[in-house]
């Protein structure tokens, strides 16, 4: 087992990503510290503990430093010192600039970009103390370029920006740092739009080359690639796992160029 015994801190962990992402990492042995904002990581506890002895969780909304702080404390008291923690928690309600005022402005950020301060803050020192740790943002494609919720997209943007800094600043302690960017991932938010309009995930393939949109164990994939000792030498990467949307606009070169294959 890849992990075994290794304690993996997942936030969000109750979301789609966040439960591929606790079954996952127990499959490969470690102990799960899992952290979530409303009380549906205790059902997720229940169901993960009926195969892993080692999950510990909190209900903590993540955006306010004392709820975090609370939060791995307790949790390191159960299971010990974090050696990786996954930056998942994050999410958009503001689609558009003229749909965002002041507040969403503020809490978006909060959730996306804060939080991940606030969580790096909590389990750093640890990893300094143990000259070891690995911590991995999940990030979004709409960090790297203008696909809509503007607030959401900022947020994501800094997680970048966030993550190579510490990988400058901790490398030297042994701690990697890395964020993975996916695109469009099948998750209960994207099932209940294609409930009210089936034809939208159809039209979303249209733009990936691989066909389809991102599943929720291949972002948990490439996030245990990235923890793992095959990518000791990884530090500071913004890894996209976006079925090649980011490669080019395939919608256009289909239009344009490949319009005879």
């Amino acid at each position: 087992m890849i992990f075994k015994d290794n304690v993996v801190a997942i936030t969000g962990a109750a979301g789609g990503v966040g439960r591929s992402l606790c079954r996952y990492f127990i499959d490969e042995g470690a102990r799960i510290a899992a952290i979530d904002k409303t009380a549906s990581v205790e059902r997720l506890a229940a169901e993960m503990q009926a195969t892993s002895e080692t999950f510990a969780h909190a209900v903590a909304d993540i955006s306010h430093p004392a709820q975090v702080a609370r939060a791995f404390a307790s949790l390191t008291g159960a299971l010990g010192p974090i050696d990786i923690l996954v930056n998942n928690a994050g999410g958009s309600n503001h689609s558009a600039f003229a749909r965002t005022d002041p507040a969403g402005w503020r809490h978006e950020i909060d959730v996306n970009l804060n939080s991940a301060y606030y969580c790096a803050h909590a389990v750093i020192p640890d990893m300094q103390a143990k000259r070891a740790g690995v911590i991995i943002g999940i990030g979004s494609v709409n960090g790297l370029s203008a696909l809509g919720d503007p607030a959401y997209s900022a947020g994501k943007a800094a997680m970048i920006s966030l993550t190579r800094s510490l990988a400058q600043e901790y490398g030297r302690y042994g701690i990697r740092c890395n964020i993975v960017l996916p695109g469009t991932v099948r998750t209960p938010l994207w099932q209940k739009r294609a409930a009210k309009d089936p034809k939208v995930l159809e039209t979303l393939r249209r733009w990936y080359p691989l066909g389809r949109i991102v599943e929720p164990e291949d972002v948990a994939r490439a996030v245990g690639f990235l923890a793992s000792g095959a990518a000791s030498a990884i530090t500071g990467v913004a890894l996209p796992v976006d079925c090649g949307l980011t490669s080019g606009n395939i919608v256009m070169t289909r239009e344009l160029t490949l319009e005879d294959f």
